[in-house]
């Protein structure tokens, strides 16, 4: 899994300077087959490889691991939420659903999942965006590259770009989950 998301790092970053492979090759001095077997996640580089390609794309060289994902922190639980408090404490002003800050673009849909269905047969990835999903009626299962989690009513989850996943309606109820999409940041 880590060879994967060092390759789509590499792709980003890539594709952002505007290089292909072949300008990417030169500019590092590693083969094009070697770069297109990395970008795959086909590929183990060794150090002294990935200090070449960081180089070529002025990076610093950790920017290449930063796509570590601790899945759990991509949930935001209703109960365990923070909340944002008038002086008097009476009530709520406002309940942070964002698990994490965001400077984006934003677009919003209400999905309404059918009772014993799934949003795809296969898991869906998004290249060039991320979204946050809020649970708003029943309780769904999503999966995160392969990881299971069950989310209530008011729970939200964080999925950012290249993450494959998909949302499952075991239930006898049609369920409703909220999104709000990003451009994805590089």
């Amino acid at each position: 899994m880590l060879y994967h998301r060092l390759g789509q790092t590499l792709i980003n970053y890539r594709k952002k300077e505007g290089l292909t492979i072949r300008q990417f090759a030169e500019q590092s001095g590693i083969s094009t087959s070697l770069i297109s077997q990395i970008e795959r996640g086909q590929a183990n580089p060794s150090l002294s490889v990935l200090q070449l390609l960081a180089q070529a794309l002025n990076v610093p060289l950790y920017t290449l691991f930063v796509n570590e994902i601790n899945y759990e922190s991509l949930i935001s639980r209703k109960k365990t939420r923070k909340k944002i408090y008038r002086k008097d404490n009476n009530h709520i002003v406002k309940d942070v659903l964002t698990p994490d800050f965001m400077k984006t673009y934003i677009k919003l849909l209400m999905m309404e999942l059918n009772p014993h269905t799934s949003t795809t047969d296969s898991e869906y990835v998004h290249s060039d965006k991320e979204e946050i999903a809020v649970v708003t009626r029943g309780r769904v299962i999503v999966q995160l590259d392969g990881h299971e989690f069950i989310l209530d009513e008011g729970d939200v989850v964080r999925v950012p770009p290249n993450v494959k996943h998909h949302f499952e309606n075991k239930s006898s109820e049609t369920i409703q989950v909220l999104f709000v999409l990003t451009p994805a940041i590089l």
